[in-house]
């Protein structure tokens, strides 16, 4: 958690900053952009109640596309982290995520294109389930983490949309946590114990799924100073329950209030049959899950 906390608070210092370059001789276009948002609650004997409190959330995007003749190549890293302090509470993570995508393409016919997609998510830093318990983590880096490869044709009209559709996917999940991994969390096979709790078997460590996916990705300006950016991942699993189907939906609108500030709001809603929630009952079993991120925060952009 330090190292995250020193990375979160060097991002914090660059503020927001976008540089765009395309490189018309090699037939790259490359982006990088990173931002912070702040909010901060100061209360001196303030007679309705409340506390103190100061949060912030900084985010790095990276992109380098490549587009010659028939040949395209899409790559873009993500990564975000957001921490919270309320009172005389510690320090907590709200959100946290590292995502690389890298998809090639040659073009078959009009706007379709033979694709190959590689992709990797994990996180920085330790979760936990602060309802339960503050010292047990129920994440970790690397556990899990996700790599998916897939095959199949992608439909690219413009920039700014593309459906991909892979009916050869694989799909690996990592639990690098020896405990989580006894646990069976996300999916992966427990630890096997005797009728008298001795472990006979430590739990696995991966998961390997084979099925299909989609993904469509979408950017639009949906009014002056307004923008949009959307993810959906679908996945179903030829083996295990198909007719559960994982979905990934991210959701990034822009507003920009003038030259020097802007409101982000992002929204994730995430359904893994492999992942099982606790509810309040106590039950757990696979559930929708849903983020919500608003700020607002000061850009600068070349």
């Amino acid at each position: 958690m330090k190292k995250s906390i020193a990375l979160f608070s060097l991002l914090m210092a660059i503020g927001h900053f976008t540089i765009g370059q395309t490189d018309t001789i090699n037939h790259w276009k490359k982006g990088f952009e990173t931002g912070l948002g702040v909010t901060q609650v100061s209360l001196t004997n303030w007679a309705a109640g409340g506390d103190n409190s100061l949060a912030g959330n900084v985010f790095l995007n990276l992109t380098a596309n490549y587009a010659k003749g028939k040949h395209i190549w899409d790559n873009n890293g993500q990564f975000v982290f957001g921490l919270i302090k309320n009172g005389e509470q510690s320090l907590r993570k709200t959100d946290d995520k590292i995502d690389f995508q890298s998809k090639y393409g040659y073009k078959a016919y009009g706007k379709w294109y033979y694709s190959a997609l590689a992709g990797f998510k994990t996180q920085f830093a330790n979760g936990f389930d602060y309802k339960v318990s503050d010292s047990s983590a129920v994440s970790r880096f690397l556990a899990p983490a996700y790599l998916l490869f897939g095959l199949g044709m992608d439909y690219k009209p413009s920039e700014n949309f593309s459906l991909f559709i892979s009916p050869v996917t694989g799909r690996l999940t990592i639990v690098n946590d020896e405990s989580l991994a006894d646990a069976g969390a996300y999916g992966v096979t427990k630890a096997e114990y005797d009728t008298e709790g001795k472990l006979l078997k430590h739990g696995a460590s991966t998961l390997m799924e084979f099925g299909a996916s989609v993904m469509v990705n979408y950017k639009a300006t949906l009014m002056e100073n307004i923008s949009m950016e959307t993810r959906i991942q679908l996945f179903t699993d030829y083996l295990k329950n198909p007719q559960n189907i994982d979905i990934d939906w991210r959701v990034l609108l822009v507003l920009k209030v003038n030259k020097y500030i802007s409101a982000n709001l992002s929204t994730n809603l995430i359904y893994d049959d492999n992942v099982k929630v606790v509810d309040k009952d106590g039950n757990a079993g696979p559930r929708t899950q849903f983020k919500e991120v608003f700020g607002v925060g000061f850009n600068y952009k070349i």
